[in-house]
């Protein structure tokens, strides 16, 4: 007999393991939502930590050792089973050889049935088909499949299905069997006993022990947690509830200051060691934490960080009331401005709060002198000038003066000074509290220190800044006289009042005689000093109530009112004799005398309006230059009209000549002194009239006044374009453009479209700058320059040494050719001074690679000493007069004439 014994896997057992196994999932549901419950405070967190760990661990062994339970219990019931049917069958077999009836055999069958029921086993059995054919048919359960495979195949078979374990094991005939089964052979199977226990109640009833045994753990896991967690939350608690406490009675940095955990004990050394971390993050934080105050006091301060006309107009009041609201937060005796005034010492402005005892602002004095006395080196020094106090709350009758000890004054004082001046002058600022020692806070004042320090220089240097743009807006800022904007205006002022009061008045205009000589021979720094020798002069012999203006450069001009022509010839007279008689001494030792030329206008016998009352002063002026200098000229009844007529005229005469197109282009050579030749051109303007040629002399200051100077310069460049066209002239162009063409906006493209339509390069033409017409107008004169250059212009400075900002203009712009002063060329053979000039202005130009033109030259000799200097290039009557036509690059002038 075979046996066939087949390896037991874990299968679920029926309805009833899955009713039980769900109670667990219940169980673990419900701790789950407990367990959310819980985790929001420590206690629970705990609890549910613990029950969640016992409940994983006893759940995880209840379900292991009931699975290894059911293993074992299936094992022994195929082992019983395999016992049973051996068992069965040889009982068989010993009945068969003693030779059994059919009633034998079925009550053998009811036996075995009858004797297993109580054990959960069942029996049946099965006859083959030879046994059949041999001894017929009995009563037997229907076969299905595995007991037909069985009776074919012979094969024992075990398993477990729902629950049940169940062995069907074939009878297979031996040899001895075949004394009875004649009809079969040995190894034919006979018949099949079949037989099955049922596991199902056994394993139920284990679960349901389980479950129980669960529940009751559970219970137990539960009190134990309850227990532990709350021993161990209470020693956190405590520590916690006393961490809190502290923290709640923090209300301000002071509050803050005064945190200490150092006490705090847990008696768990991860959270004992975290208390400390914390205690010295608060140790860490004391020495930054700024209290809330003060930096909303800076805030408040920042908005007052506007600085407005009201401001400026009462500066030491807005530093008062910045005292005031620092006295809202923190209390600051006084607050102290430091400023240097220029090299000669400090100015202290201090702002006391209250008023205090004369001793304490002593003692305050004192130590602001020594500390500004004994700066560091490297660091300007310099006394104290002046100390000016200022209170901002004035003690009341009842209110004792606040009085500070010379200790408390140094401990107190917090001062933050410079190593140089900034903008308006301020070098210090200090603070005296009694927050100066306090460690942290010090830094918040140094903050404000800063920032005040800044705000107060502003405001003081707006100040200054204002008071002198009002004093210069209206005064000359050599002389200190009225300017010629404020004159203008008083003239305006004088011809509306006289003729509402049908009153009179007289205007004066002077101009000094021979003044550039004086400039050129002593330099201009003596030139500065005569000038403010002559408004000096001029003040001191004129009433308080007339109006004395400088003009510009050496010209005067005087508003007497209520004055007829009569008196105004006197006080003209009166400034001529007292000019003349005015000397000063020159570096060389030598006397200087002033004269001066005065014209006499009066209203309203001369003219009724501002313009005409000034142009028939101008003309006046020139009438008695012309006369001889140091003269005074009243014009005559028929004089006024034949002025405004002249006047009409010229007007008229450059209106019609631009409107007609009647400027013509003039070219002077410039010749190079070494070879004569010519290949450089300057343009000059002249007005075609009638049969004749107007200079410029004569129209230029006209066209300026009305406004058209630009528009005579665009055709007069234009033609000069056209002609070096039409000529194939190939040299350069100098232009020489009036000073009000500079400032407009289109002039550069304007020019440079002209370069582009008649394809002259840029670098033919060079602009001449006439350094005093343009010197106030610097800024937009680089401008012009710095853009002209980038076109690909060039430019040359004329009349080179006649003002004082030469040596500027070579530093500041991009100059390529120097025109020396025709004065300096002229004299500079009968005069050694101008001799100097003239060398040390080649040398310069040499030095800097820069070209040279020498102006006026007149005759032979001078031409050959401008040889001598190693001047580049020539220009005047000698070399060559002005004309309509370029003169031709080959030719040689000197050779010629």
């Amino acid at each position: 007999m075979s046996f066939l014994i087949l390896p037991l896997t874990a299968a679920p057992l029926g309805m009833g393991w899955r009713l039980t196994s769900c109670l667990p999932s219940i169980v673990m549901l419900t701790y789950a939502r407990a367990f959310l419950a819980c985790l929001q405070s420590l206690q629970g967190f705990v609890l549910v930590a613990i029950i969640s760990a016992s409940l994983t661990v006893f759940l995880g062994v209840s379900v292991v050792s009931s699975l290894l339970y059911e293993n074992i219990l299936a094992r022994q019931a195929e082992q019983t089973s395999e016992t049973l049917a051996r068992q069965s069958f040889n009982a068989m077999l010993q009945v068969m050889r003693q030779g059994w009836t059919r009633e034998q055999m079925e009550t053998f069958i009811e036996e075995t049935q009858h004797a297993h029921e109580s054990s959960g086993y069942r029996f049946a059995f099965y006859r083959g088909d030879r046994v059949t054919e041999r001894f017929g048919q009995i009563d037997q359960p229907p076969m299905d499949i595995v007991i037909r495979a069985a009776l074919e195949s012979g094969n024992e078979r075990v398993w477990l299905e729902d629950g049940t374990v169940r062995r069907i094991m074939p009878l297979v005939a031996r040899s001895e069997c075949l004394a009875c089964h004649q009809n079969a052979a040995t190894g034919d199977v006979l018949g099949v006993i079949d037989i099955q226990h049922d596991l199902a109640p056994i394993s139920r009833e284990m679960r349901y022990n389980y479950l129980a045994l669960f529940i009751v753990a559970a219970l137990v896991i539960l009190l134990l947690a309850l227990g532990m967690s709350k021993l161990f939350a209470g020693r956190i608690q405590a520590t916690l509830k006393q961490f809190r406490e502290r923290l709640e009675a923090v209300n301000s940095v002071e509050d803050f200051r005064k945190l200490d955990f150092s006490d705090a004990k847990v008696r768990f050394h991860e959270l004992n060691e975290a208390l400390q971390q914390v205690n010295a993050l608060v140790d860490r934080l004391r020495n930054v934490a700024v209290d809330k105050d003060i930096l909303e006091f800076e805030i408040r301060l920042l908005s007052k960080f506007i600085i407005t006309s009201e401001v400026v107009r009462d500066w030491r009041e807005f530093i008062k009331e910045l005292l005031a609201d620092i006295n809202t937060i923190i209390q600051a005796h006084t607050l102290v401005t430091i400023f240097q005034v220029e090299d000669e010492g400090y100015e202290l402005e201090v702002f006391w709060y209250r008023e205090v005892a004369p001793e304490t602002r002593a003692t305050f004095e004192a130590l602001l002198t020594q500390l500004l006395e004994n700066k560091p080196e490297g660091q300007p020094g310099g006394s104290v000038l002046k100390v000016h106090h200022h209170t901002v709350m004035n003690a009341g009758a009842d209110e004792a003066v606040a009085d500070l000890s010379p200790e408390d004054i140094r401990l107190q004082t917090k001062s933050l000074l410079l190593e140089a001046p900034k903008i308006g002058g301020i070098v210090g600022i200090g603070v005296q509290s009694d927050l100066a020692q306090d460690p942290i806070r010090h830094i918040v004042i140094d903050g404000i220190l800063s920032t005040l320090l800044n705000l107060v220089g502003s405001v003081k240097a707006i100040y200054k800044y204002t008071q002198d743009l009002e004093f210069y807006a209206t005064r000359d800022p050599l002389t200190n006289l009225h300017n010629q904007r404020i004159f203008k205006d008083m003239l305006t002022y004088e011809v509306g009042r006289a003729g509402r009061h049908q009153d009179h008045f007289s205007l004066l205009m002077l101009d000094l005689d021979n003044f550039k000589t004086v400039n050129d021979r002593h330099g201009h720094a003596f030139g500065d000093q005569f000038l403010n020798a002559v408004a000096d002069t001029l003040s001191h012999s004129v009433r308080p109530g007339d109006f004395l203006a400088r003009y510009g450069g050496d010209e005067f001009t005087v508003i007497l009112p209520e004055t007829e022509e009569q008196q105004a010839y006197s006080v003209a007279q009166r400034i001529a004799s007292n000019l003349s008689s005015q000397v000063l001494t020159a570096p060389d030792g030598s006397t200087v005398r002033a004269t001066t030329s005065i014209g006499i206008a009066s209203y309203p016998n001369h003219a009724t309006n501002p313009h005409d009352l000034f142009l028939m002063a101008d003309n006046m002026m020139y009438k008695a230059k012309r006369k001889g200098k140091n003269c005074v000229a009243v014009p005559a009844q028929e004089e006024v009209a034949e002025v405004f007529r002249e006047v009409g005229e010229k007007n008229q005469m450059v209106l019609s000549a631009l409107e007609e197109q009647r400027i013509v282009p003039y070219f002077q050579p410039i010749a190079d002194v070494r070879t004569g030749k010519v290949n450089i051109h300057e343009l000059l303007m002249r007005i075609q009239l009638d049969d004749h040629l107007v200079p410029a002399g004569e129209f230029i200051d006209i066209a300026e006044s009305i406004g058209v100077i630009h528009k005579m310069d665009y055709l007069l460049i234009e033609k000069a374009f056209a002609q070096i066209r039409a000529q194939g002239y190939e040299g350069m162009l100098f232009i020489n453009l009036s000073p009000k063409s500079l400032i407009i906006g289109e002039f550069i493209g304007h020019i440079h479209q002209l370069a582009i339509d008649y394809d002259i390069l840029p670098e033919r033409i060079v602009f001449e700058l006439t350094e005093r017409e343009t010197v106030s107008n610097l800024k937009l004169l680089e401008k012009f320059v710095l853009d002209l250059k980038l076109e690909g212009f060039n430019f040359a400075i004329d009349d080179f040494g006649s003002g004082y900002s030469s040596f500027r203009y070579l530093k500041q712009f991009p100059i390529d050719v120097i025109k020396i002063e025709g004065e300096f060329i002229r004299n500079m053979l009968n005069d050694e001074k101008y001799m100097a000039f003239v060398k040390s202005i080649v040398t310069l130009a040499q030095s800097l690679g820069v070209s040279t033109i020498a102006e006026f030259i007149e005759d032979e000799e001078v031409l050959e000493v401008v040889k001598g200097l190693g001047i580049d290039f020539g220009q005047g009557y000698h070399l060559g007069r002005p004309g309509p036509r370029f003169v031709n690059h080959r030719q040689q002038l000197l050779v010629e004439r």
